[in-house]
Formats: structure tokens, sequence, C-alpha cells
């Protein structure tokens, strides 16, 4: 069952490395798994535990003048969330053209860039945390232009994305480990 979470963005303002949304209006970017509800357990499918392929995502709500879109998956409790100390970063994909809707399980989609997540790997890296329940954040930003990116790291992205983005959305999973 697919469950929605709709971010409404308003000028976002920049927290934690996050830059700036442009303009005024009123814009709202949907983000959405058939794999996972917002707030609820992702499936072991997707993490360490199991084959670690990508969630399939889905969203609506591109506004006009989009040029590409960009995707940071997070987690902010790392290593405990009882005391997190950093937030690691698990997928970052960018310049996924605007015409495209959806991901598919296990896959980036053609042409986009895949960069490097604290792994130092170019793939999609599960949620594996090693004590207690972690939230993960799958943040898609529409951007009104291509970054052309190589490998880059979040931080890079996030910079580069600085006063480019046109709307947001954001789709909240968490996991504990089973074994």
């Amino acid at each position: 069952m697919t469950r929605l979470v709709t971010v409404a963005v308003v000028g976002l303002v920049a927290t934690g490395g996050v830059p700036e949304a442009r303009g005024d209006k009123k814009v709202t970017l949907t983000l959405t798994s058939s794999a996972f509800a917002a707030g609820a357990e992702i499936p072991t499918k997707y993490t360490c535990e199991g084959p670690d392929v990508s969630p399939p995502l889905a969203w609506s709500g591109v506004p006009a003048g989009t040029q590409s879109l960009a995707l940071i998956v997070d987690d902010p409790d790392a290593p405990d969330p009882a005391a997190p100390k950093r937030t690691w970063v698990h997928w970052v994909v960018v310049d996924i053209s605007p015409e495209v809707t959806s991901l598919p399980e296990g896959a980036a989609p053609k042409g986009a860039r895949v960069g490097a997540n604290d792994w130092k790997k170019t793939a999609w890296g599960g949620p594996c945390p090693p004590i207690g329940r972690h939230r993960y954040f799958f943040k898609l930003y529409a951007l009104d232009r291509t970054l052309g990116l190589d490998k880059a790291s979040k931080a890079d992205v996030e910079k580069a994305m600085a006063g480019h983005i046109l709307a947001q959305g954001e789709l909240i999973g968490t996991y504990q480990k089973k074994k």
C-alpha cells in the first residue's frame, strides 16, 4: 500500500546545510514509496540485512521550470539515536530528468549521476544501524538547473543546489536491525 506524504514549500529556510528555496509561491512536491508508508519501517529487503536494493520511489508536483531533480537519503541518528553524532549519507543521485516521475526498485534512472555515500561508494547503501531504531530521510529537490557533478558528496550537492531549489519533498522511513 502506498502512503502519501506532502511537503509544502514556501521559501525553505537553510537548516542543517540545506540551501534555501527560491521564490515565494507555494510549491508542493509529493514523494512516496510503494514499499513503506511515511513514518513506517523500511522492509528488510532494502537494508543490509536483506538484498540491500534501493526502494521504489515515486513523486509528483514537479514545478514548471524544473531542469533536474536531486535525491539525498540520509540518517541523522548515527551512530546511536539516543546520542547522535553525525548524519550518515546512504544515497546521492543528481541530474534526474524532470520528466522522470519514479525510480524503480534497485535502480537510479538513466542519465542520472550517482554520488558518493558515506561508505565511499557510488551506489545505494541501505539502512544498517549499529544500535536502535533510526530515521531515514528521503529528500527530493526540484532544481532550476542541472548540477553536472560526478561522484559528488552530499556536501558538494548541497553547495551546488544553493539558490536553485524550486521545491522539495520528503519521505521518512525507519529501521532497526532484527539480528
